[in-house]
């Protein structure tokens, strides 16, 4: 289970430094892509799968959207030795990965943001999460 927030820096070559706890559960390589609220999401191959398989069940004309976006923005990625990963400029773009980026675990995957936005979108999380969880019936 991934779970945790970590803050890096990116580097002037798109290089970011993924979470060790992370990279085991991971695997040798991962899908990177474009998701929810302007950050990026890192899948595990088998959990990739998973998500194509919910996508598939809604039928080709209902998922088409969502399969265009995720899958033509997708990429696989392999850390290196010092545990990096390479993440394309059109990415890093959409996220607005410039410099200071946060890793958190999201159970089955991990999202990455932008540090700047990770944090505004924490200011009103107590009484979203409250909203949330009323929802749910917790």
């Amino acid at each position: 289970m991934l779970v945790g927030q970590y803050d890096y820096a990116i580097d002037a070559k798109g290089r970011l430094n993924f979470p060790a706890k992370f990279r085991d559960a991971m695997g040798e390589t991962f899908i990177v892509t474009r998701w929810l609220d302007h950050c990026l999401a890192a899948f595990p191959s088998d959990e990739f799968e998973k998500v194509a398989a919910k996508i598939e069940e809604k039928g080709l004309v209902k998922g088409r959207n969502v399969s265009r976006m995720l899958y033509s923005s997708a990429v696989e990625v392999t850390p290196d030795k010092q545990g990096r990963i390479q993440l394309p400029a059109r990415l890093r773009e959409y996220a607005g990965l410039d410099h200071d980026v946060t890793v958190i675990g999201n159970r089955s995957f991990a999202e990455i943001w932008n540090t700047a936005a990770w944090n505004g979108s924490q200011e009103s999380s107590d009484e979203d999460f409250t909203v949330a969880m009323e929802a749910l019936d917790f």
